[in-house]
């Protein structure tokens, strides 16, 4: 019997026949992400987000350009007076709500209202509505001052109509007016001055909490209301309040005159209604707008003048910015009567 020979084997062929496979031979692992995958991906977000955040900032810019465009417009012409001639009719400006700067009813407000409709030369009178339980001595004074001067300069009756009320410093303005009409169910005087406040150092006493307050000058504080108040305090206080109040009476009987029959009630701070308020002289008659248009005026067509909320205001509102309303205030450059 003859045995087998083996030939020797080549341990490198043997190994790379072990390890050279045919392509496609075996199942293909999922490749692994490189580097430079992962760098493109970065690099592309990072590319999106920037032109998100430049289309954001230009449509900012956009948006605050528009606004102070909107705005130095509306402020050029906002005080522009009607010059152009129209048709026959009876203007109107209302004063509605407090009196008081910056509220609606403010004297910056009113006034200008007042003279645009005194400008047009269509306007055959105006006419105040007045819905206000009061306001400000300053701002009632400043527009009662200019009622007086208007009515100097442009010969042209002006009317008061109140509606529900024209107390404190409402009645103020509308004691300058020619005439005052009223709802006989109108709540109409309080002709008195107020300063009101609280005072808590009983309170604070029974707590036993120590109110620590610094000033210079030794009236300085003497409105805190965790401070006890002085008689000396109180005596200049009640002074202030006196001369305030007869600045307030002199007003009224400057505008109403004869008209009135002053009783010791009157300037009280009491108010009456409507038909009271005829009886004593307070008030001319009853009649409401269209009534003093037609009858009075005899210019049935009525036009609004009051000043209103204007589209940049509201645009400054809408963006809700501190910065926003501090911008339209600077481009736009406590007693009460009540």
């Amino acid at each position: 019997m003859h045995e087998p020979t083996s030939e020797p084997v080549d341990p490198l062929a043997a190994s790379a026949e072990r390890t050279v496979k045919p392509i496609g031979a075996t199942a293909a692992s999922p490749e692994p992400t490189s580097d430079r995958q992962l760098l493109e991906k970065l690099v592309f977000s990072n590319l999106q987000e920037a032109k998100a955040a430049r289309r954001w900032n230009i449509g900012m810019r956009l948006a605050w350009l528009v606004f102070a465009v909107a705005a130095f417009w509306l402020l050029r012409n906002d005080n522009a007076p009607a010059n152009n001639p129209t048709s026959i009719h009876t203007a109107t400006v209302e004063i509605k709500g407090e009196i008081a700067s910056g509220a609606d009813a403010s004297a910056e407000n009113i006034v200008l209202a007042m003279r645009s409709a005194l400008e047009d030369t269509g306007s055959q009178a105006l006419v105040l509505v007045i819905n206000s339980p009061g306001g400000s001595p300053v701002q009632a004074g400043i527009i009662n001052d200019e009622i007086h001067r208007l009515k100097a300069i442009y010969k042209k009756p002006i009317y008061a109509v109140v509606e529900e009320s024209c107390a404190s410093a409402a009645y103020y303005i509308a004691a300058a007016t020619d005439k005052i009409y009223v709802d006989k169910a109108s709540i109409v005087g309080s002709i008195g001055v107020l300063m009101d406040g609280f005072g808590f150092t009983g309170l604070m006493d029974k707590l036993g909490v120590e109110r620590r307050l610094m000033t210079a000058g030794e009236n300085k504080g003497f409105l805190d209301p965790f401070s006890p108040q002085t008689e000396a305090q109180r005596k200049h206080a009640q002074s202030m309040l006196n001369q305030i109040h007869a600045q307030f009476i002199d007003a009224v009987k400057k505008g109403r005159g004869d008209r009135l029959k002053e009783t010791p009630e009157m300037f009280s701070g009491l108010f009456w209604s409507g038909q009271q308020a005829v009886e004593m002289g307070l008030a001319d008659d009853m009649g409401s707008l269209d009534m003093v248009a037609r009858d009075v005026v005899k210019a049935e067509d009525i036009t609004d003048y009051t000043r209103r909320e204007n589209v940049a205001e509201r645009l400054a509102k809408r963006f809700g910015a501190a910065m926003g309303a501090g911008a339209w205030q600077a481009m736009r450059s406590s007693v009460t009567l009540r």
